[in-house]
């Protein structure tokens, strides 16, 4: 009998996995969200980067649902969630979270964003601090100018058509074997291209082309990542903050690490070498690790409305 190659068993054993903690859909201000939702515990809210969906914590998921309450979101946009024409800035995302959180009676969450998720989940502390227990950032964005060619040309008047004939079979295939040289030759490029190529192949449709773009433009342009959050890592003081990066990242410079890592006091920095953009599909078993360890050794943060008011002050003075 002929063997199953492991490509295959790798998709059959995550369509087991996304059944056995399927969607549910829950409608906000008109339009539906979907989300996963497993588990008891404290919260944990995963938020998943640009052009990505929940299916990306997919092999996560499962592990810590065993001591956490977990929820991870398909953002307005994205995934099964509605594509409107609407406002997909980092704070509407923001505010999203919060409506999401409160509709499911959830006070309190710690929070685990990757690339544009982790701007969204930096935004929604800055928002909403008393509702922030604690910060996993991975591979964030609005740390520096510095992002992908790739994502700064999609920013570009006529992305749309090129995401749309990256679908077709010919280019398609063409796709694929520059993936393969990339991998081949050992680029940096090539450890992240297969997640890249899956986020390609998640917008099939006009809508889904639109929302990404609309996405995109509120975080980039030609020049690069156009929204920072630097001048506001002070404000992280007392808040429990792990940061993750890649050393290999091609789409967010791994150098950013450390200068979010200097800008936001008390954080701890972990560096995964030889992963890329995505760390936690890279090595899943030490993002695992590391994550748990950072939740168990650390406090929930306590904010009080006088504290933030004077961490602002302290600032203007």
């Amino acid at each position: 009998m002929a063997s199953i190659p492991p490509q295959r068993r790798e998709s059959a054993r995550l369509r087991a996995i996304h059944k056995s903690f399927a969607r549910q859909y829950q409608v906000i201000h008109g339009h539906r969200w979907a989300f996963r939702m497993a588990g008891k515990g404290p919260v944990l809210l995963l938020i998943h980067g640009i052009g990505d969906s929940s299916d990306t914590w997919a092999e996560l998921i499962p592990e810590l649902a065993r001591h956490h309450t977990v929820i991870a979101p398909d953002l307005l946009g994205h995934g099964c969630s509605d594509k409107p024409r609407g406002d997909y800035s980092v704070p509407a995302y923001a505010n999203g979270m919060r409506d999401l959180l409160g509709v499911l009676d959830v006070d309190r969450a710690t929070l685990v964003g990757h690339s544009l998720g982790g701007g969204v989940a930096m935004q929604f502390a800055y928002q909403f601090p008393d509702r922030t227990e604690r910060l996993a950032l991975v591979s964030t964005g609005g740390v520096g100018r510095g992002v992908t060619p790739a994502l700064r040309l999609a920013s570009l008047p006529g992305a749309q058509l090129a995401l749309a004939a990256l679908r077709l079979p010919t280019v398609r295939t063409q796709t694929a074997i520059a993936i393969r040289l990339l991998q081949l030759f050992g680029t940096g490029l090539g450890v992240d291209a297969p997640d890249l190529l899956r986020v390609v192949d998640a917008l099939p449709d006009t809508a889904s082309r639109e929302a990404f773009i609309r996405t995109l433009r509120a975080v980039v342009d030609w020049r690069g990542q156009v929204v920072t959050m630097l001048d506001r890592c002070h404000l992280t003081a007392g808040m429990p903050t792990l940061l993750v990066w890649g050393s290999r990242d091609q789409v967010v410079p791994a150098l950013h690490a450390e200068v979010a890592h200097a800008a936001m006091p008390g954080s701890r920095l972990e560096i995964f070498e030889g992963s890329g953009h995505f760390p936690f599909h890279t090595d899943p078993q030490r993002f695992l690790s590391v994550l748990e360890n950072f939740i168990a050794t650390t406090e929930p943060a306590s904010r009080r409305p006088e504290q933030w008011r004077e961490r602002l002050r302290s600032q203007g003075s």
